[in-house]
């Protein structure tokens, strides 16, 4: 009966073979895609090259670019910052964290008594150029004493009395170095103004409260300073005493630099190896060897 054919009744020998046909033909087409019916198509005119700049439009354009970074980076510097170190540091600027830095000092200001006073925090970017930079002593924080600190490690302004580490400074080179006598003031701009960069690695503090500015952008910022120096001077000599300072100088390229460490030249461990370390002289003979004046170590 017809109701009753089964599946298989449909698929008679002539259906399987037309089934089979199709089945060769669409994989055929898969192959290869059926050709579309061509169509005339103007081409569109091409235009000719851009015609290559000239060495003068190169040249006006590579100075708009720095004229405009320059402009940015003069809105970006911190007040009273020495121009040839606005130039070599001038990306740290427009950093996050420097920003933030610039915004956390600030509030203080507003709150609390900070040193040194903001004229003087950068200091050490106004006595010499950036690249007559011979020699780098590091410290940590500024003195946090009414009228001490002023952008120099190590240093007072007159006529306050020099902390005990400075003393004990004195005391060394008054051993090292032939005819040096210990001055009546701590001030050590005249060292500075020699290539001597006296650098913290925390460039402000709240009053009496030491390290109060530790872990608030400083450390980043005066890193880029010890690497920019590292990376573009030739025989540096750096002067890292303490654990603080050997860390902070261990990126230094000592190949190209030289480095003396010792402990710090506090009373507390200064007994320990500062005394008797001939810094100051040892300083004096690697700058010599690379063909550098010397520090007069007495000019102060």
């Amino acid at each position: 009966m017809i109701g009753q054919k089964t599946i298989n009744s449909f698929f008679s020998p002539v259906s399987k073979k037309r089934i089979s046909k199709d089945i060769n033909e669409a994989e055929e087409d898969a192959k290869e895609p059926k050709k579309l019916k061509s169509v005339a198509v103007e081409p569109e005119p091409s235009s000719p090259p851009p015609a290559p700049l000239s060495s003068d439009q190169l040249e006006r354009i590579a100075r708009n670019k720095k004229a405009a970074l320059e402009k940015l980076a003069s809105a970006q510097t911190p007040p009273d910052f020495g121009e040839s170190w606005r130039e070599g540091l001038s990306e740290e600027f427009g950093k996050p964290y420097f920003k933030r830095l610039m915004q956390f000092v600030c509030e203080e200001r507003k709150r609390y008594t900070v040193y040194p006073p903001a004229e003087h925090v950068f200091t050490w970017t106004q006595t010499c150029d950036i690249r007559d930079v011979k020699v780098v002593i590091l410290g940590q924080d500024p003195y946090h004493g009414p009228n001490q600190a002023h952008g120099l490690c190590f240093s007072v302004k007159r006529p306050v009395r020099p902390p005990p580490s400075l003393e004990n400074m004195y005391k060394e080179l008054v051993s090292d170095i032939e005819g040096f006598q210990r001055p009546g003031h701590g001030d050590l701009t005249g060292w500075s103004k020699q290539g001597v960069l006296l650098l913290n690695a925390v460039l402000t503090v709240r009053a009496h409260q030491a390290n109060s500015h530790k872990d608030r952008g400083w450390e980043t910022f005066t890193d880029a300073v010890v690497q920019w120096l590292s990376n573009n001077l030739e025989g540096l000599v750096f002067m890292l005493w303490g654990s603080y300072a050997q860390k902070k100088g261990a990126a230094i390229n000592r190949k190209r630099h030289h480095v003396l460490q010792t402990v710090h030249p506090s009373p507390l461990s200064s007994h320990r190896g500062f005394f008797g370390c001939k810094h100051f002289s040892k300083a004096n003979e690697l700058l010599k060897k690379s063909g550098k004046s010397p520090v007069n170590w007495k000019e102060l």
